[in-house]
Protein backbone atom coordinates (compact mmCIF):
# COMPACT_ATOMS: atom_id res chain seq x y z
CA UNK A 1 0.00 0.00 0.00
CA UNK A 2 1.42 3.35 -1.01
CA UNK A 3 -0.67 6.23 0.38
CA UNK A 4 -1.52 9.11 -1.93
CA UNK A 5 -1.69 12.80 -1.07
CA UNK A 6 -5.09 14.15 -0.05
CA UNK A 7 -6.57 17.24 -1.66
CA UNK A 8 -5.77 19.13 1.57
CA UNK A 9 -2.09 18.15 1.32
CA UNK A 10 -2.04 19.22 -2.34
CA UNK A 11 -3.54 22.56 -1.26
CA UNK A 12 -0.97 22.88 1.53
CA UNK A 13 1.90 22.23 -0.88
CA UNK A 14 0.49 24.86 -3.26
CA UNK A 15 0.24 27.34 -0.35
CA UNK A 16 3.81 26.43 0.65
CA UNK A 17 4.94 27.34 -2.86
CA UNK A 18 3.13 30.70 -2.62
CA UNK A 19 4.66 31.38 0.80
CA UNK A 20 8.14 30.55 -0.48
CA UNK A 21 7.60 33.02 -3.34
CA UNK A 22 6.53 35.68 -0.79
CA UNK A 23 9.87 35.08 0.94
CA UNK A 24 11.50 35.39 -2.48
CA UNK A 25 12.93 31.90 -2.14
CA UNK A 26 13.33 29.59 -5.14
CA UNK A 27 12.61 26.38 -3.25
CA UNK A 28 9.96 25.09 -0.86
CA UNK A 29 11.48 24.56 2.56
CA UNK A 30 10.08 22.80 5.59
CA UNK A 31 9.26 26.16 7.12
CA UNK A 32 7.01 26.96 4.16
CA UNK A 33 5.13 23.67 4.61
CA UNK A 34 4.64 24.37 8.33
CA UNK A 35 3.40 27.89 7.61
CA UNK A 36 1.05 26.52 4.94
CA UNK A 37 -0.42 23.92 7.33
CA UNK A 38 -1.36 26.68 9.76
CA UNK A 39 -2.50 29.10 7.05
CA UNK A 40 -4.74 26.48 5.39
CA UNK A 41 -6.42 26.22 8.77
CA UNK A 42 -8.46 23.01 8.53
CA UNK A 43 -7.87 19.41 9.51
CA UNK A 44 -6.14 17.67 12.37
CA UNK A 45 -2.68 19.19 11.89
CA UNK A 46 -3.96 22.74 11.99
CA UNK A 47 -6.25 21.91 14.92
CA UNK A 48 -3.30 20.60 16.95
CA UNK A 49 -1.48 23.90 16.43
CA UNK A 50 -4.62 25.98 16.99
CA UNK A 51 -5.45 24.15 20.24
CA UNK A 52 -2.06 25.24 21.55
CA UNK A 53 -2.95 28.83 20.69
CA UNK A 54 -0.46 28.89 17.83
CA UNK A 55 -1.51 31.24 15.05
CA UNK A 56 -0.09 31.61 11.56
CA UNK A 57 1.52 34.85 12.74
CA UNK A 58 3.03 33.04 15.73
CA UNK A 59 4.60 30.40 13.51
CA UNK A 60 5.81 33.09 11.09
CA UNK A 61 7.46 35.06 13.89
CA UNK A 62 9.47 32.03 15.03
CA UNK A 63 10.35 31.04 11.44
CA UNK A 64 11.48 34.57 10.61
CA UNK A 65 13.68 34.66 13.72
CA UNK A 66 15.30 31.33 12.87
CA UNK A 67 15.89 32.36 9.26
CA UNK A 68 17.46 35.63 10.38
CA UNK A 69 19.74 33.78 12.81
CA UNK A 70 20.65 31.26 10.10
CA UNK A 71 21.62 34.08 7.72
CA UNK A 72 23.72 35.71 10.44
CA UNK A 73 25.45 32.39 11.19
CA UNK A 74 26.07 31.83 7.49
CA UNK A 75 27.79 35.19 7.17
CA UNK A 76 29.83 34.73 10.33
CA UNK A 77 31.05 31.22 9.55
CA UNK A 78 31.18 31.54 5.76
CA UNK A 79 28.90 28.55 5.20
CA UNK A 80 26.23 28.26 2.58
CA UNK A 81 22.72 27.63 3.94
CA UNK A 82 21.77 23.96 4.09
CA UNK A 83 19.69 22.50 1.30
CA UNK A 84 15.94 22.20 1.82
CA UNK A 85 14.61 19.05 3.47
CA UNK A 86 11.48 19.04 1.30
CA UNK A 87 11.92 15.59 -0.32
CA UNK A 88 12.74 13.98 3.01
CA UNK A 89 9.59 15.44 4.53
CA UNK A 90 7.36 14.12 1.74
CA UNK A 91 8.95 10.64 1.99
CA UNK A 92 8.65 10.74 5.79
CA UNK A 93 4.98 11.80 5.52
CA UNK A 94 4.31 8.74 3.37
CA UNK A 95 6.00 6.57 6.01
CA UNK A 96 3.99 8.24 8.79
CA UNK A 97 0.78 7.53 6.88
CA UNK A 98 1.75 3.88 6.43
CA UNK A 99 2.64 3.58 10.12
CA UNK A 100 -0.79 4.96 11.02
CA UNK A 101 -2.49 2.56 8.53
CA UNK A 102 -3.77 5.44 6.43
CA UNK A 103 -4.43 5.08 2.73
CA UNK A 104 -3.84 8.81 2.29
CA UNK A 105 -1.08 11.20 3.28
CA UNK A 106 -2.84 13.86 5.33
CA UNK A 107 -1.68 17.14 6.81
CA UNK A 108 -1.10 15.48 10.17
CA UNK A 109 1.40 13.12 8.52
CA UNK A 110 3.16 16.16 7.05
CA UNK A 111 3.26 17.74 10.52
CA UNK A 112 4.80 14.60 12.04
CA UNK A 113 7.30 14.45 9.17
CA UNK A 114 8.26 18.09 9.76
CA UNK A 115 8.90 17.31 13.43
CA UNK A 116 10.96 14.26 12.41
CA UNK A 117 13.19 16.20 10.00
CA UNK A 118 15.91 17.24 12.43
CA UNK A 119 17.94 20.37 11.69
CA UNK A 120 15.18 21.78 9.50
CA UNK A 121 13.63 25.18 10.20
CA UNK A 122 10.22 23.56 10.72
CA UNK A 123 11.64 21.12 13.28
CA UNK A 124 13.36 23.95 15.15
CA UNK A 125 10.17 26.04 14.99
CA UNK A 126 8.01 23.24 16.37
CA UNK A 127 10.53 22.64 19.17
CA UNK A 128 10.55 26.34 20.01
CA UNK A 129 6.74 26.27 20.07
CA UNK A 130 6.95 23.52 22.69
CA UNK A 131 6.36 20.31 20.75
CA UNK A 132 8.13 16.96 20.93
CA UNK A 133 7.54 14.20 18.37
CA UNK A 134 5.80 11.88 20.86
CA UNK A 135 3.60 14.66 22.24
CA UNK A 136 2.68 15.79 18.74
CA UNK A 137 1.79 12.22 17.72
CA UNK A 138 -0.36 11.84 20.88
CA UNK A 139 -2.21 15.10 20.14
CA UNK A 140 -2.82 14.05 16.54
CA UNK A 141 -4.23 10.68 17.64
CA UNK A 142 -6.45 12.45 20.18
CA UNK A 143 -7.71 14.94 17.54
CA UNK A 144 -8.36 12.10 15.08
CA UNK A 145 -10.50 10.12 17.52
Amino acid sequence: MNPHLTERVEKILKLADEIAREYEIDYIGTEHILLAIRKEGTGVASAVLKDRGISFEGVKKVVDGLIKKSLEDTWVFGRLPGSPHFRNVIAQAVEQAKAMNSKEVCAEHLLLALMSERDSVAHQTLKELGFSLDELRDEIVKQSA
